[in-house]
């Protein structure tokens, strides 16, 4: 009998082990096209049909891309034009997306970031819930982003886990009151560099236009520095001016994170971005163990944030007793890259804001001006004086409001999860638009975009309805670790600025917030300095 087939007689070995090879590529190929419709597709529809079946409405999934093609026409749209000047309406121009988004389809409405969806959170109870996350119901990242943002930091921000737990542990000490007031000369020293720097441009008579921001953005470099570093100050600077590089890098491939793989595409931005990372590693690397090697010998500084950091961990190694207590010189460098983007970042653009603001009511200006020639006449700023400034305080609050330092924060369900009354699956991002929040007028009144100090007389609680609803920091247990350190600066800075220096905007200041990062001003803070008397 003839026979034909893998095996048969009339089959060589040579063509049973093509038809075989065939088999298993053409079983791959058939696996691999669907996952990849798995990923795609089918899944993107049914987590869809989920939140869509509760009652949840937004945009529609076509396609890998999701919104991108949305979000760049939106932001074209927004930003092809300034805002008015004195205007603080700015989620409009700053977050069209979720702004458009929310106003077709209300407050919580679904986006598409690729192929997951992503829901807007806005009731200030809910956005406590999933950011105190008691459970761990909440994932702080998708793995895409994860790795874009281990690109500028890998610090206590991106972790989760018993790993965020030890860090934040070993790190919390650092910041302890006592430890922050040792700190405070080192402020001191770099605002008093600043208004030297522009009594030596400004003249005693006529006003002299300077952009502050990039001034702003020195200023708090030069402080996380010495703050952070000491005696290593001009190493850090280094780190400060590599950072801002890499900030600008990442921005821009978080535009084009849909497609799959593309941050392992050997472009020129990602082989940048690799060697940014690289180099700024080997600085850190360097100037900690110059520092481990000082602490054994007992001749480290421990006044800055790197040696109490490092004595911290040696601390909780001894305390522990385990292998795997303190921190590897891997973890510290991470956590050193963290002061630098958000200790420097967040700093920078209140400070920018905030000298706009009260150029735009410079009736607070005086008030502001008053209170801090009362509190301390022609003396250096101490803690307890600047603790003392109760109008700066209100100042700095409402300008973190309107002109919150990071726009939103964003979560993700690993498991299926109840929030609100809506049954979340795994795979969904919750987007937490805080700076959507910190104007709503159901929270903050008819006059939320408008600049009302006052509103914080008695306090956060008392500030908004279902108060708190203010979120600048964060929030819970992974409420940002240094936001007495930048409010502190702050306060320091504005103080120090104030006593020898009016200002007005410059004609040729365009208001224009922009996301890049840290809300910034999108072309710059011109302003027009006069010395005073």
């Amino acid at each position: 009998m003839v026979t034909s087939g893998i095996g048969s007689p009339l089959a060589s070995p040579w063509e049973d082990r093509q038809l075989l090879l065939f088999s298993v590529a053409g079983a791959v190929l058939a696996w691999c096209a669907v996952r990849v419709l798995e990923w795609a597709w089918w899944r993107p529809r049914r987590l869809e049909r989920a939140l869509r079946s509760q009652g949840l409405r937004g945009t529609a999934y076509r396609s890998l891309a999701g919104d991108a093609a949305l979000l760049v026409r939106l932001n074209k749209e927004a930003r092809s034009r300034t805002m008015p000047l004195g205007c603080h309406d700015i989620v409009p121009r700053t977050m069209p997306l979720f702004h458009h988004a929310m106003k077709e389809h209300g407050k919580t409405s679904i986006t598409w970031f690729g192929p997951m969806p992503r829901v807007t959170i806005t009731k200030p109870e809910l956005v406590r819930e999933v950011l105190s996350n008691k459970f761990g119901h909440f994932e702080k990242l998708t793995p895409t982003l994860g790795r874009i943002q281990r690109l500028l930091h890998n610090g206590l921000g991106s972790h989760e886990g018993e790993k965020w737990a030890k860090h934040r542990r070993i790190i919390n000490p650092a910041f302890h009151l006592e430890k922050l007031k040792r700190m405070l000369p080192a402020f001191a020293e770099c605002c008093t560099e600043l208004v030297h720097k522009w009594e030596g441009v400004v003249g005693s008579d006529l006003p002299c236009e300077v952009d502050v921001w990039p001034h702003m953005q020195n200023l708090t470099g030069d402080v996380i520095s010495r703050a952070a570093f000491g005696s290593s100050y001009l190493e850090g600077v280094r780190i400060f001016q590599l950072q801002g590089e890499q900030v600008l890098l990442v921005l821009q491939a978080m535009n084009k994170i849909h497609i799959p793989g593309y941050l392992f595409l050997p472009t020129k931005a990602n082989r940048r971005m690799k060697h940014i990372s690289a180099e700024i590693g080997r600085i850190l690397r360097g100037i900690i163990t110059k520092r481990e090697n000082a602490l054994k010998s007992g001749e480290a500084r421990s006044d800055d944030l790197l040696g109490l950091l490092l004595e911290s961990s040696i601390a909780d190694c001894r305390g522990d007793g385990c292998s795997n207590a303190g921190m590897t010189t891997d973890d510290v460098i991470g956590e050193c890259k963290m002061f630098y983007f958000a200790g420097a970042e967040t700093t920078s653009v209140l400070l920018t804001w905030t000298m706009i603001v009260l150029c735009m009511h410079p009736e607070w200006q005086d008030r502001v001006r008053e209170e801090v020639m009362l509190v301390f006449g022609a003396s250096t700023p101490d803690y307890d004086s600047l603790s003392r400034l109760k109008i700066v305080t209100m100042v700095l609050y409402e300008v973190l409001r309107l002109y919150t330092p990071l726009t939103a924060l964003q979560r993700k369900t690993y498991k299926p999860m109840e929030l609100g009354g809506v049954r979340y699956p795994a795979g969904v991002a919750l987007m937490l638009p805080v700076l959507c929040v910190h104007h709503d007028k159901e929270l903050w009144g008819a006059d939320a975009d408008e600049f009302r100090p006052e509103r914080f007389a008695q306090g956060i609680s008392k500030a908004s309805a279902d108060a708190p609803a203010f979120f600048p920091f964060g929030w819970g247990p992974r409420v940002c670790v240094g936001q007495n350190f930048a409010l502190l600066e702050a306060k320091m800075g504005l103080a120090m600025i104030l006593r020898r220096f009016s200002f007005e905007l410059s004609p040729s200041y365009r208001h224009a917030p922009f996301p890049l990062g840290m809300l910034q001003p999108e072309h710059g803070a011109q302003l027009k300095l006069m010395r005073l008397p």
